[in-house]
């Protein structure tokens, strides 16, 4: 008994590995781990009997936390988005455009992958839509197998990582960081991953081009008249448009200086980054739509596309992330913006259907029970592990590892990596974040930059063969068996479950990349600089002959007490008035 009541954390952890290993749920088995651990902890006296009286209250804080609510309107968003047909034009549009160029489909598919990824949010959404609409046009034109399964599934993983990532959400919660710090240090690190995928694309297309076939002419179907692609205007466009965006960038500090009547010197990166990028495509959509309307045919027909296409969702992401990124909005209030632009899109569509609403407001219903349902089950687990002392044990176990910083940041991801083989992001969130936060704010680590790091290692959660859930919903939706395609009336071999997994790995090998590179280059992350006050230095003096008197009454200056040495000196004169407003106001710092 001596051995386990000592050892109790440990013989803690153990036993939720062992829950989790025999396939129960994981909220339940967090939940019933630590009511199981807790009355042993009564009965050994290790614990005391009021400790699980605090279990409602934390219950009811989770009930409380407005922070969560930003999970189900995003997610609500992408569901709107994803089903109401945006993803299936983005694809064809984007397919076209890049069909020409060797990759071409393959470079639709990640730039899509990024783009829903910024309004979805949501893995299986991204991947399953994709996978049901560019893996048929992919294996038709002759794309290597393991290259298609590998840049679909990649491509989805991105909603974990680029804002407004669900994930993202959830760490900030359990770090106790702000939703919108964690979105601004994300917001680099997404986009380099997504131009890593996209150099690993170019160069498979330029080494093995058989693997990575250019769009064949008859299947370009948006084109002129007289048969020109008709990109030298959308080359125009864009010009003018990054023109405008690179001009307002370069000078929004001034222009934000102007706005607000005060002199401002620097601006936070990834606020210009998003105002800019929201001017330059504001234009291009204004430009198309005047031309629309006064039929000037400046622009071509893929220009036009493009411009509708494309724009529309990127205002709905600057809309949900400019405000949030500015300050002007909170990620929850951000979501609810998003939601209702995401339903106002999709009645412009025409696609807005009872059953579209239906089947969307119940798959968010179902997302968010299993979030909540986790967080009881942690919360529950972690009071009881914090009883037992289980936080000082785990830090006595990191804090002691070889190589300080570095070492815990090695070891850690290592761990993550090795755990995301059995869990998913939401669980290694909810188990394991909350017992390496504390370890890593006393090493000096800022938990922003932990949260955007972990983040981008949990992406292989999804990622991992044999045990990754975007590999699974690819499988979902992969042909089984041998088809006739209904374009060409060839018949098109399956993908087999190896190919699926053989072309995860090099991805895979990237995001572990951008792990290393984050480490090695933590200003990759986004972030607001922080003046750190040492509060134990600070010093307070004030004047020695204040007398400060009790609330409610006026401040009065000390009488001059007479000297030690002449008890007989007549007492000093009263302060006159007017040396005592310079007392005060040399104490409040007023200059006059």
């Amino acid at each position: 008994m001596e051995f386990i009541t000592q050892n109790l954390a440990p013989i803690m952890f153990g036993g939720l590995i062992i829950f989790l290993l025999l396939g129960f749920p994981v909220a339940f088995s967090l939940g019933a781990c630590g009511l199981f651990f807790g009355f042993i902890g009564i009965e050994l006296g290790v614990l005391p009997e009021s400790l699980l009286q605090a279990l409602p209250l934390r219950i009811n804080g989770i009930m409380q936390n407005d922070t969560l609510l930003a999970i189900p309107f995003f997610t609500l968003m992408g569901l709107i988005l994803e089903r109401s047909g945006m993803a299936e034009d983005l694809l064809d549009t984007i397919g076209q455009l890049f069909g020409p160029l060797r990759g071409g489909l393959a470079i639709a598919v990640i730039l899509v992958g990024a783009l829903l990824a910024a309004t979805t949010g949501v893995v299986a959404a991204s991947v399953i839509s994709m996978g049901l609409i560019s893996l048929p046009i992919m294996l038709r034109y002759g794309y290597d197998r393991r290259l298609a399964s590998g840049v679909i599934a990649a491509s989805g993983t991105l909603a974990q990582i680029i804002p407004p990532s669900l994930v993202l959400i959830v760490l900030a919660d359990q770090l106790g960081r702000s939703v919108g710090d964690m979105y601004k240090g994300a917001f680099i690190p997404g986009f380099v991953l997504t131009g890593f995928y996209l150099l690993y694309v170019i160069a498979v297309a330029v080494f093995k081009p058989n693997w990575a076939p250019a769009l064949p002419l008859e299947a370009r179907t948006i084109r002129e008249d007289n048969g020109k692609s008709g990109l030298p205007s959308l080359v125009v466009l864009t010009l003018v448009s990054a023109a405008a965006a690179i001009t307002l960038g370069e000078n929004w500090a001034r222009v934000l200086g102007w706005l607000q009547g005060r002199e401002i010197t620097s601006v936070a990166t990834d606020e210009t980054i998003v105002v800019s990028l929201c001017a330059g495509v504001l234009l291009a959509f204004v430009i198309a739509l005047v031309n629309k309307a006064t039929r000037l045919g400046l622009l071509s027909r893929i220009a036009e596309r493009v411009t509708f296409v494309l724009i529309p969702p990127l205002l709905l992401i600057f809309l949900v992330l400019g405000t949030i990124f500015l300050g002007i909005a909170t990620p929850t209030e951000g979501g609810a913006m998003g939601a209702l632009g995401a339903l106002i899109m999709a009645v412009a569509r025409g696609r807005l259907s009872f059953s579209l609403l239906t089947q969307a407001l119940n798959t968010t219903t179902k997302l968010s029970c299993f979030v909540v349902f986790i967080l009881i089950g942690s919360t529950i687990f972690s009071l009881t592990f914090q009883g037992v002392d289980g936080p000082r044990w785990v830090e006595h176990l990191l804090t002691s590892l070889p190589g300080g910083q570095l070492g815990f940041l090695i070891v850690v991801n290592i761990l993550i990596f090795v755990l995301a083989f059995f869990l998913d992001f939401f669980e290694l969130s909810f188990i394991v974040v909350p017992l390496l936060a504390p370890v890593a704010d006393k090493l000096g680590i800022d938990l922003i930059w932990f949260g955007v790091l972990l983040g981008v290692n949990m992406q292989t959660s999804f990622m991992h063969p044999p045990f990754g859930f975007a590999l699974f919903y690819l499988r979902s939706v992969a042909p089984h068996k041998e088809y006739t395609d209904k374009v060409t009336n060839r018949t098109i071999a399956p993908v087999t479950t190896m190919q699926i997994y053989w072309g995860a790995v090099p991805f895979v090998l990237i995001q572990i990349l951008m792990v290393a590179l984050i480490i090695a280059f933590p200003g990759i992350v986004s972030r607001d600089k922080e003046e750190k006050i040492d509060l134990d230095k600070v010093k307070i003096e004030m004047p020695a002959d204040i007398e400060y008197t009790p609330s409610g009454t006026e401040p009065q200056a000390a009488p001059a007490t007479p000297a030690a040495s002449d008890p007989l000196a007549p007492p000093a004169p009263d302060t006159s008035s007017e040396d005592e407003q310079k007392k005060m106001d040399e104490l409040f710092n007023i200059k006059r």
